[in-house]
C-alpha cells in the first residue's frame, strides 16, 4: 500500500540513483528495433557554473523532449558536457592563488594550467550534479568537455583548415578590451549599464580663421580622455551649416595637432551641434568612419587603460602612465584653462562593463585573430531562408537574419592562458606557420627558410565560443568518422536562450555547414526569460533572484519542472512565483492521493485490458477523454508548445480523472454489481497507468515511483517507466462523452453560481432547466442522485420559463436556474456586488491614470511599472466577474 504522503526529498535522489545504476539514460537503451535516432546536444554550461533559473528552464524543456521521444521507442541521445569557460575559470583559479599570496605570472604558464586542471578535477562538476537533481536524463557516460583530448583535436583541425582556406587571418581592429583581465572579450561578456554620466562640450578652433562666420567646431563627448586621439571632426554631408567647412582643418587642443573636417553619413545633424569627433582607435563607430575616410588611428592606452606615448606625440609627457580617468580630470582642467570649454550636461549614459571584472570596457585597437564570418554566414543564412533549419517561435528568424546579414569579422583570440592555445608559430622575421603540431610548424619553417630556425608560439588562446561552435559534431567524435557521428548527426532540435543566437546558434550553423555539409539541427527552439513574479529581470543587485535548488528543496524537482513547462508559452517571458511551484507540488500530491484511492478500492492493472470491451458510459467517457488527452499532449510536444502540453495533462489528470471520474466512480466501487465494479476497477487502473506515461516527461520522479509501487512485476524486473510505451489510444465514444460531459458541465455551472452568489456551503437548492431537450430531460432523471450529492440539489425540474429570484447561467441551449429566494438575501447581495464593482472602478481609474503618465513610465523602475500593470489586469478581471454575477441576479 502506498504511504499516506509522498516524500519527494527521499524519493527523488533514490529514483535518480536507480536510473543511473541501470544505465537507463545511455543512447539507444529502451529503443525499439530499427528505430529512428533522436539527438539533442546540451548547451554546455560553464564548468564554473551553478544551476540558475535559466539552466532549469532550458534543461527541463530538453528533458521533456528526450523522455517523450525515448518513450516513443526512438534511439535517443542527449549529449552532455561542459564548457571550459576561459575567462571565468581563469578568474576562479587566480582568486584562489591570490588568497595564498600567489600570482599567475609568478607561477608561469605550465604550472598555472596544472592548477586549473586540478581545480577542474575537484570542483568543476558542481553543475552536473545539480542538473541531475533536476532530473536531467543525459547520457552521462558520453559526457564531453570542450578541452578534452577529442574536442581539442577538433579545434586544431578546424583552425588549421580555416586558416589554409583564407577564412582565418590576423588583423588590427577594435575589440572590447577588459583592462583587469587584459584580454579581448566577446559582446556576451559585456554588460551595458545605465549610469550617471556627463556630456562635455569642447571647441576646436578653425586653423585658417572664420568661414561663414564660424570660428570653431564644437564637439560633445562623454569620454574627454579620448580627444587626444581624435583624427577628424565629421559632419553630415547634408548639413547646410558646415558645407563650406568640409576639407578645412581645426586645431586639436592639448595634443596641438591639426585635423580635418570631413563629411560622413554617421553624424546626426539633429543631435547636439551636428559635429562629431572621430577617435578611430577607441570607438567602434568612429573606427568604421576612420576606415572609410582614411583617417589615422591613434591608440592612446596600454593594456591596463593607462595613457601611453604615441608616435605623433598626441599624448603630452605629463599624461604618460595616467589611468584613463585621471587623464580625464586633467584634460577637463587644461581645456578650461585654455579657454576651449563650452559646457557640460549631466545625463544618464549607457556604459559597457566587463561582466566579471566589473570595470568599464575600453574599445582598443589590437592585433587579433579573426574568422571571415561574412563568408561562412552565407550558407547559414540560406539554410534558414530555405527552411532547412527553422526557428520556433518564427519571429526569431528576423533577429538571426539582422545579425547574420550585417555580420562583422569574428575576433577569436583571447589574451588568456586557459583555453585552446592558437596553433601558430612565428619565425625570426615574423612569418607565421599555422599547423596542428610544433613539429609540423618546424617542418614548414625549414622549407620556408631553407634551414632550422627558432620558432615562438602565439601566446593567445581561442575564444570559448570557437570550440563550442563545433559542439554538435565534435562531441560525436569528429574529425574521426565514428558510428555516433554517422548515427546522430544531424541532431534534431537545439533549445537555447535568445541571448546566444549570435554567439552560439549562428556559429554552430556556420561550422556545421562548412565541415559537415549539413545543418547541425533542423529546429532551433528559443525559450523565454524567467523573470520574478512582478515581471522584473532577476538580478543579484535587485535581490530578486530565485534559486532553483531552493525550490527543489522546498517543493520537489517535479513541481519546479512542471511549473516551468506550464508557463513556457512561446514568445512570452515567464513570471515565476513560488506559489505557482507550490500549486504544482499540490498537483503531485493530488495524483499520489488518487493513486492511493484506486489502490484502496482494488483497482489493479490487467495486462490484457481492452478499452473497447467496456460497457459502462462512465468508463467509456474517461477512455474517450484519455484518448483526446494523449493526442493533444503528443501534438503539442511535437510542436514545442510545452505549456499547452502541460495544460492538457493537468486538465485531464486533475479535473477529469481525479475530480470527476474517481468521484463518479465511488458509488460503483461500493455497488453490488460485480461486473460494473470490476470493469471500473480495471478501467481506473488502466487510465492511471496511462496518466503516469503522459506525465512522466514533465514529472519523472513521482511517476516512476508510482509506476514501480503500483505493479510488483515492473518493480521486480526493473521495467522503468522512462522506457515505457507512449500510446496514442484510438478510442472514442461520442455518446458517452456527451452524456458525462453534460453532467460535469451542469454540476460545474451550479457550483460556480453558488460560489459567486455567496450561497452558504451547507445550503441546499433546487434546480430548474429552461430550454431542455428530451435528451436533457432523460439525463436529468438518470443523474439526479449525482446532482444531489455533487451539486447539493434537492429537486431538479424542467420548466418553460425561469423562476423569479433565480440566478441563471447559459449552458449551450440550456438556461440553468437556481431559485435563491429564501436561500440568500438577494437585495443585500446585489448591493454588495454593486459596492464591490464601484470600488474596482475607482482602483482601475487610478491605475490607468498612473500608467498613462509618461513621466511615471520613464522614471519608475521596471518592476514597479510591471507590478502596476499586473494590478490593473487583476482589477479588470475582478470587475468582469462581478458584472457577470450582477447580470445573473437581474
Amino acid at each position: 500500500m502506498l504511504d499516506k504522503t509522498y516524500d519527494a526529498a527521499s524519493v527523488e535522489p533514490r529514483i535518480y540513483n536507480d536510473w543511473e545504476k541501470a544505465g537507463a539514460f545511455k543512447a539507444g537503451v529502451g529503443a525499439a528495433p530499427g528505430s529512428d535516432p533522436y539527438c539533442i546536444v546540451i548547451p554546455p554550461p560553464n564548468v564554473t557554473g551553478s544551476l540558475h533559473m535559466g539552466h532549469a528552464l532550458n534543461n527541463t524543456l530538453q528533458d521533456i523532449l528526450v523522455r517523450f521521444e525515448r518513450m516513443r521507442g526512438r534511439d535517443v541521445l542527449w549529449q552532455a558536457g561542459t564548457d571550459h569557460a576561459g575567462i571565468a575559470t581563469q578568474m576562479v583559479v587566480e582568486r584562489q592563488l591570490a588568497d595564498k599570496g600567489e600570482k599567475r605570472r609568478d607561477l608561469g604558464r605550465e604550472a598555472f594550467l596544472e592548477r586549473v586542471w586540478d581545480w577542474k578535477a575537484e570542483s568543476g562538476g558542481t553543475i552536473i550534479g545539480q542538473l541531475k537533481r533536476l532530473g536531467a536524463s543525459c547520457d552521462w557516460s558520453r559526457e564531453r568537455f570542450t578541452m578534452d583530448e577529442g574536442l581539442s583535436e577538433a579545434v586544431l583541425d578546424v583552425f588549421v583548415q580555416l586558416y589554409k582556406e583564407g577564412l582565418i587571418y590576423k588583423d588590427k581592429r577594435l575589440v572590447n578590451w577588459d583592462p583587469v583581465f587584459q584580454t579581448a572579450i566577446s559582446d556576451l561578456e559585456v554588460e551595458t549599464r545605465e549610469v550617471d554620466g556627463s556630456m562635455w562640450e569642447f571647441a576646436y578652433p578653425l586653423v585658417d580663421g572664420p568661414v561663414d562666420g564660424i570660428t570653431e567646431m564644437v564637439i560633445a563627448t562623454t569620454r574627454p580622455e579620448t580627444m587626444l586621439g581624435d583624427g577628424a571632426v565629421a559632419v553630415h554631408p547634408s548639413d547646410e551649416r558646415y558645407k563650406n567647412l568640409i576639407g578645412k582643418m581645426v586645431r586639436l587642443p592639448i595634443a596641438e595637432r591639426h585635423i580635418p573636417i570631413i563629411a560622413d553619413e554617421y553624424p546626426d545633424p539633429e543631435f547636439g551641434t551636428g559635429a562629431v569627433k572621430i577617435t578611430g582607435a577607441h570607438d567602434f563607430n568612429d573606427f568604421e568612419v576612420a576606415r572609410r575616410n582614411n583617417i589615422p588611428l591613434i591608440p592612446l592606452m596600454d593594456t591596463e587603460a593607462r595613457m601611453v606615448s604615441t608616435p605623433d606625440n598626441s599624448v603630452p609627457k605629463h599624461y604618460h602612465g595616467l589611468d584613463r580617468y585621471d587623464a580625464r580630470e586633467l584634460i577637463l582642467k587644461e581645456i578650461q584653462e585654455l579657454g576651449f570649454y563650452r559646457g557640460k550636461e549631466d545625463k544618464i549614459i549607457a556604459q559597457p562593463f566587463g561582466d566579471r571584472s566589473n570595470v568599464v570596457i575600453e574599445p582598443m585597437l589590437t592585433d587579433q585573430w579573426y574568422v571571415n564570418a561574412a563568408e561562412l554566414a552565407k550558407p547559414a543564412i540560406a539554410s534558414v531562408r530555405e527552411g532547412r533549419t527553422n526557428f520556433v517561435p518564427k519571429n526569431w528568424e528576423k533577429t538571426y537574419f539582422d545579425w547574420m546579414e550585417n555580420i562583422q569579422p569574428w575576433c577569436i583570440s583571447r589574451q588568456l592562458w586557459w583555453g585552446h592555445r592558437i596553433p601558430a608559430w612565428y619565425g625570426p622575421d615574423g612569418t607565421v606557420f599555422v599547423e596542428k603540431t610544433e613539429d609540423e610548424a618546424r617542418s614548414a619553417a625549414q622549407e620556408h627558410y631553407g634551414k632550422d630556425v627558432d620558432l615562438d608560439r602565439d601566446e593567445d588562446v581561442l575564444d570559448t565560443w570557437f570550440s563550442s561552435a563545433l559542439w554538435p559534431f565534435s562531441t560525436l567524435g569528429w574529425p574521426a568518422e565514428t558510428p555516433e557521428l554517422k548515427r546522430y548527426y544531424q541532431t534534431d532540435v537545439l533549445i537555447t536562450g535568445f541571448d546566444i543566437i549570435f554567439f552560439w546558434v549562428a556559429r554552430m550553423m556556420m561550422m556545421g555547414l562548412h565541415f559537415m555539409k549539413e545543418e547541425p539541427f533542423h529546429t532551433v527552439y528559443i525559450h523565454a526569460l524567467v523573470r520574478d513574479e512582478k515581471g522584473a529581470k532577476m538580478s543579484k543587485s535587485k535581490g530578486n533572484v530565485i534559486d532553483p535548488l531552493d525550490l527543489i528543496d522546498d517543493y520537489s524537482a517535479d513541481a519546479l519542472r512542471f511549473t516551468l513547462a506550464a508557463m513556457a508559452a512561446q514568445g512570452r517571458d515567464i513570471r515565476l512565483a513560488k506559489d505557482r511551484v507550490e500549486g504544482y507540488r499540490n498537483f503531485g500530491t493530488k495524483l499520489w492521493n488518487a493513486a492511493r484511492f484506486t489502490q484502496i478500492n482494488g483497482c489493479e492493472r490487467r495486462k490484457d485490458f481492452d478499452p473497447d470491451a467496456t460497457k459502462l458510459p462512465l468508463n467509456r467517457w474517461v477512455l474517450t477523454e484519455l484518448s483526446k488527452a494523449q493526442a493533444d499532449i503528443t501534438r503539442e510536444l511535437e510542436s514545442y508548445r510545452f505549456n499547452e502540453a502541460a495544460g492538457a495533462a493537468y486538465r485531464f489528470i486533475w479535473n477529469i480523472f481525479c475530480d470527476w471520474y474517481l468521484e463518479l466512480a465511488k458509488p460503483v466501487f461500493n455497488a453490488d454489481d460485480e461486473t460494473e465494479k470490476r470493469e471500473t476497477q480495471e478501467t481506473a487502473a488502466f487510465v492511471l497507468e496511462q496518466i503516469l506515461v503522459l506525465l512522466h516527461p514533465f514529472m519523472p520522479f513521482i511517476t516512476e515511483e508510482l509506476w514501480e509501487r503500483l505493479d510488483a512485476d515492473r518493480r521486480a524486473h526493473n521495467g522503468f517507466l522512462m522506457h515505457g510505451s507512449w500510446q496514442t489510444l484510438d478510442f472514442a465514444d461520442d455518446e458517452a462523452a456527451q452524456d458525462l460531459n453534460w453532467l460535469v458541465e451542469l454540476v460545474t455551472a451550479v457550483r460556480s453560481v453558488r460560489a459567486e452568489m455567496n450561497v452558504p456551503a451547507g445550503a441546499r437548492t433546487n434546480l430548474v432547466l429552461v430550454g431542455a431537450s428530451a435528451k436533457d430531460e432523460d439525463r436529468l432523471q438518470r443523474y439526479q442522485p449525482f446532482l444531489a450529492r455533487l451539486a447539493r440539489v434537492d429537486d431538479a425540474n424542467i420548466a418553460e420559463t425561469a423562476p423569479q429570484a433565480s440566478a441563471q447561467v447559459i449552458l449551450g441551449t440550456l438556461t440553468v436556474c437556481l431559485p435563491l429566494e429564501g436561500v440568500i438575501d438577494l437585495d443585500a447581495e446585489r448591493n454588495r456586488l454593486l459596492k464591490e464593482r464601484e470600488k474596482c472602478d475607482g482602483e482601475i481609474g487610478k491605475l490607468e491614470k498612473k500608467l498613462a503618465n509618461e513621466n511615471f513610465l520613464q522614471k519608475a523602475p521596471e518592476d514597479v511599472v510591471a507590478e502596476q500593470r499586473t494590478r490593473l489586469e487583476e482589477e479588470q478581471e475582478k470587475r468582469a466577474r462581478i458584472s457577470v454575477s450582477l447580470d445573473r441576479l437581474t
